[in-house]
């Protein structure tokens, strides 16, 4: 999901002032109160959603999860605030939040205005439109004249603008506050079509009553690289959500899952493994970490590719392919720096 910029920037005038608290180390912070509090959407299967007993999972739920097994050796020490897309920034720049995880798209602004940084892409993507498969449309050049339904304080309204404007295309925006409103507009017919990130648009799909009766367009209109967000100004925090996902890529392109981690510490003779999962090396003291965190991350939360599969695979109801986010060894883009 993204931010409308021009909303955003109201918030900007905070930004400066609340980002010096990240000043106060953050991991100080969640060490003395024993749990790491991670923001997350108001329900998006795959990313962030909780079942009827409050269970939550995805992978954003994954990446709050494999930083809590980096500083404690317990990925369970996380507890969830569900934030709608216009409340998301404010809850990180105050303090309500150690870490928002809630397939958030890194640009430009966001980066350099709001005093908040970026850690490390979980999912590449880019938005799409879904329709009706009745309606007869095949493409979104086809959608001139559409009712097109969209989330409230996201900048999926001004790519969605750019898109027709660029194309020449008439057609009526309607907005609501929420994901799951601007869904239930959708399926009532209110709209003929429902825009966001085609991650969110399978997720979203899968909650429909016949899921098979709406299709995709093929069209991505846009660049959307999500992943977690820090408060600008606190670089160990940063350094530790980021690299909580790194050690997972480098775990997948190395083979190492959460069933043969351990069989594999106790057992190599390659350096770069050794390295990886505390066996050689002060990595962990750089971070202000166990020797073990990242063991703890892979044993616990699992590599990138289990991560993925689990949450939103083609065996999952998202159904999603590997694509873009497979390794980079794999014709894909994901790509972590080495453990050295």
């Amino acid at each position: 999901m993204k931010s409308n910029v021009g909303k955003l920037l109201s918030t900007a005038a905070i930004a400066a002032t609340l980002s010096t608290a990240a000043n106060a180390a953050t991991l100080d912070d969640v060490k003395s109160k024993g749990f790491i509090q991670c923001g997350v959407s108001q329900g998006v299967p795959g990313f962030s959603n909780a079942d009827s007993e409050g269970n939550w999972t995805g992978i954003d739920v994954d990446a709050c999860r494999a930083a809590a097994a980096a500083v404690f050796g317990d990925a369970q020490k996380v507890k969830f605030t569900p934030l709608s897309a216009k409340e998301r920034f404010t809850a990180l720049q105050s303090g309500e939040i150690d870490v928002l995880a809630r397939n958030t798209t890194w640009t430009y602004t966001r980066d350099s205005s709001l005093g908040l940084d970026f850690t490390a892409v979980n999912f590449y993507d880019g938005q799409g439109f879904m329709a009706r498969k009745d309606l007869g449309v095949e493409s979104a050049l086809d959608l001139d004249g559409a009712t097109v339904c969209t989330e409230q304080g996201t900048t999926t309204e001004l790519n969605m603008a750019d898109f027709f404007r660029k194309h020449k295309l008439s057609y009526v925006p309607v907005v609501v506050q929420k994901a799951d409103e601007a869904l239930a507009a959708y399926a009532s017919g209110r709209c003929d079509v429902f825009t966001t990130d085609k991650s969110g648009l399978a997720a979203h799909r899968s909650k429909l009553a016949n899921p098979a009766d709406h299709m995709i367009l093929p069209e991505t209109i846009s660049k959307e690289p999500l992943g977690p967000v820090v408060r600008h100004g606190d670089n160990q925090w940063k350094d530790i959500v980021t690299w909580a996902m790194f050690v997972q890529v480098n775990a997948e392109e190395m083979g190492i899952t959460s069933d043969n981690v351990s069989k594999i510490k106790s057992e190599t003779n390659d350096p770069g493994i050794a390295r990886l999962l505390g066996k050689e090396g002060d990595m962990g003291a750089q971070l202000g970490l166990p020797a073990d965190w990242a063991y703890n991350v892979i044993a616990q939360v699992g590599n990138y590719g289990e991560v993925f599969e689990r949450n939103v695979g083609p065996s999952t109801p998202v159904g999603l392919p590997r694509g873009i986010n497979n390794l980079w060894t794999e014709g894909g883009v994901m790509y972590a720096p080495p453990v050295r």
